[in-house]
């Protein structure tokens, strides 16, 4: 028997490995070669990398009575969405951009739901204005849902925006890669033309068969597979897809630690590759590694980037104080009521 440990903390749901089935389509689309590509330098044309994330907070729970005597269930919640805008030459220092957050009081369909703006007794402290937003069901999970699709859609405005576009013809000559936006976990929602990546730190489904995982623990750090055409079982989803090692696995360790999975959206026909696509996946390695963070610092490491562990803790401060805003809603509802808060 020989064991081996998940390099992530014990609480961490999951941890990095979950490893389950994959029941869709993989093609190779880059090489019928299964053999590891070398880093490749990073072209000097790109000038921009956007490293985006997004953060959500459910602040509360509520019961819901309007004036028409209906009554359901809610939510107070808040999200935050922002980047971090670097030179990936490192000719000049990294800076944080549009984080901005928002909040909503998530309902169930049919209330009559108004605005509702908290003041507070400081006025240096601002004001907290929640707008309503219909969930999509009346179930009690149903506003959590939502808020999650306001984050995920607004992460989505964001990264898109800044990207350079890509072309999904062999006709289309539009711009080269000049800006490469990173996003933080799997890409979700609809195609919006943007050269975007989506990193995924955790390794929950095992998409290679088993005669080819075995190439993910040879990678070498800054070597990658080749780019592969993944269809999901039910086919709603097409991606390009490929992994890359950013450091080697101590001997103590499972050997993909240290392995990320990339993704870029795919269209549904495999038979052309972006050459933007093919840009990207070959300089994903000598990028990351530069972007990688340390055990030492980060539990994560080392997928979790050094730019979108700052960026965590901008969004966080963006949101406020969960403590604050909790007595926040209290002293507001008890006005309301007029009760003593």
């Amino acid at each position: 028997m020989r064991i081996r440990l998940d390099p992530w903390p014990v609480d961490m749901e999951g941890g990095q490995l979950g490893l389950q089935r994959f029941d869709g389509e993989l093609i190779d689309i880059e090489t019928p070669r299964w053999a590891a590509v070398p880093p490749r330098p990073i072209p000097a044309r790109l000038q921009t990398v956007y490293v985006v994330d997004g953060k959500r907070r459910m602040e509360s729970r509520v019961f819901i009575e309007d004036e028409g005597g209906a009554a359901g269930l809610g939510g107070f919640g808040a999200y935050v969405v922002g980047a971090v805008e670097l030179c990936p030459h490192g000719s000049r220092p990294a800076t944080l951009r549009d984080v901005r957050a928002g909040r909503v009081l998530a309902h169930a369909p049919g209330l009559r739901v108004d605005p509702c703006r908290l003041s507070p007794r400081d006025p240096h402290t601002g004001q907290l204005q929640y707008e309503p937003v219909v969930a999509d069901s009346a179930e009690p999970l149903a506003p959590l849902h939502k808020l999650q699709q306001l984050m995920l859609h607004a992460e989505q405005e964001l990264s898109h925006g800044l990207a350079s576009a890509v072309p999904f013809s062999e006709e289309d000559e539009r711009e080269a890669l000049t800006a490469l936006t990173l996003q933080d976990g799997t890409l979700r929602s609809q195609n919006l033309g943007g050269a975007v990546v989506g990193c995924v730190k955790t390794m929950q489904t095992q998409y290679l068969p088993p005669d080819r995982a075995g190439l993910l623990a040879e990678l070498q750090p800054g070597e990658r597979t080749p780019i592969l055409h993944l269809r999901s079982e039910h086919g709603r989803v097409t991606r390009f897809t490929w992994y890359v090692r950013l450091c080697e696995a101590a001997f103590y360790q499972h050997p993909l630690s240290g392995v990320m999975r990339l993704e870029m959206y795919a269209p549904e026909d495999p038979d052309f590759l972006p050459p933007i696509v093919r840009t990207v996946a070959n300089l994903s390695g000598t990028l990351l590694r530069r972007l990688a963070s340390q055990a030492h610092k980060d539990p994560r490491a080392p997928q979790n980037l050094i730019p979108t562990a700052a960026l965590e803790q901008a969004m966080t401060r963006a949101m406020g104080s969960a403590d604050l805003v909790t007595r926040r809603l209290r002293a507001h509802i008890a006005r309301e009521l007029g009760a003593a808060s």
